[in-house]
């Protein structure tokens, strides 16, 4: 069996390589559009809850330092800010992290039209570990799952680096969107790999650049997850101590969901944090489909087709169940930009005291700054 298996992975990375061959030598790169907006949603100092919404292509998913660089612009942009003032707090997007699977790959995954091709690179460059890593896994979609395990050890570092550093240097606490790694832990102040099942997963640095050794697995996947992410449970939320108040982490469809929010009363937070991705591109102002991750009980079925995507957000998601008490400050963040052909959309959201801020930034990225002086209060 194990023989067969090695002779089928042996078929498919030719066939892959073949198709790495056939890519376009080069590829325009997507608008540079740094920053479109800077918002100070209410009026107040420091410190702030920050919604990090940056434009990203693939090429900055080259190296741990090309991602560490880019983002390291974003927060340069308000360091009067947050120098002046302590306890800040920065929420990064979902899967801000994930792409970080790419890094070290050969040019043509960079130059690729799509991210199946991308993919395709990264097999053909380590046959022999891609290899390995299908026969340990199970899951239906079986090579995003191997390309995963098998990148999961230098994902880990890298992560871990750019926001150790991002957070050390601005003297900040970071939500640092999200990553996918397999049974993801923290020993010692490292985070690593296991191997386990794989997890979207978020982690927490803060001021003195340590990670926190509690981390967030998604309990909600979606269903381009589902094939090769495992859920959490819902009562295992962790909660985070920042300087400037009690903050949980709810990654991006979690926080749709009541049973996330009866955790986050339960874990008396102040802030919530939530790294969100919305593809694909120009959904935020069609009709909404509906829930694609099961229909919570509150929810009104004809909702569905009836508001907007962005409407829906607001009324189902961080925004409209802030209101009910669940914690007095939120962000949501949504990674946006052109990686491959994965398109994306949505805008920075931020709730404080029941008051919802919808940014501008719609077509491009933005900062969105909300105080948090009564946070802790």
């Amino acid at each position: 069996m194990r023989i067969i298996a090695i002779i089928l992975v042996a078929t498919i990375t030719l066939i892959l390589m073949w198709g790495v061959w056939r890519q376009p030598a080069s590829l325009t790169p997507a608008p540079d559009l740094v920053m479109r907006a800077v918002e100070r949603v209410a009026t107040g100092e420091g410190p702030w809850l920050v919604g990090v919404q940056p434009w990203l292509d693939q090429t900055h998913y080259h190296s741990a330092s090309a991602l560490h660089h880019r983002l390291a612009a974003y927060l340069a942009e308000i360091a009067d800010e947050i120098d002046a003032s302590e306890g800040s707090v920065i929420v990064f997007p979902e899967h801000v992290g994930t792409w970080l699977v790419a890094a070290g790959a050969p040019r043509s995954a960079f130059t690729a039209e799509t991210i199946a091709a991308a993919m395709t690179a990264l097999v053909a460059a380590n046959p022999l570990r891609f290899a390995a890593a299908w026969l340990g896994s199970s899951e239906d979609d079986r090579m995003a799952a191997a390309i995963f395990r098998m990148r999961a050890d230098a994902m880990a570092r890298d992560y871990q680096a750019v926001f150790s550093a991002l957070a050390a240097e601005y003297r900040v606490t970071i939500a640092a969107g999200s990553i996918v790694l397999p049974e993801p832990r923290v020993e010692n102040g490292v985070l690593l790999a296991g191997e386990g099942p794989l997890y979207n997963t978020a982690a927490v640095f803060h001021p003195d650049g340590s990670i926190d050794p509690q981390l967030v697995r998604k309990s909600h996947p979606i269903p381009g997850e589902t094939p090769f992410t495992a859920s959490w449970p819902a009562q295992n939320l962790p909660v985070f101590d920042t300087p400037s108040g009690r903050m949980a982490v709810l990654i991006c469809a979690d926080s749709w969901h009541p049973d996330l929010y009866d955790s986050v009363r339960a874990l008396d937070a102040a802030i919530i944090a939530v790294p969100a991705f919305l593809q694909p591109s120009n959904v935020w102002d069609a009709p909404w489909g509906g829930y694609t991750t099961g229909w919570p009980d509150d929810a009104d079925r004809n909702d569905a087709g009836r508001l907007t995507e962005g409407e829906a957000w607001q009324r189902y998601a961080l925004a409209g169940r802030l209101r009910s008490g669940a914690a007095g400050f939120g962000m949501t963040a949504y990674l946006r930009g052109q990686l491959w052909d994965l398109g994306s959309d949505g805008t920075n959201i931020a709730i404080a005291d029941e008051i919802v801020f919808v940014s501008d930034g719609l077509d491009g990225a933005a900062l969105t700054l909300l105080p948090l002086h009564t946070a802790g209060d």
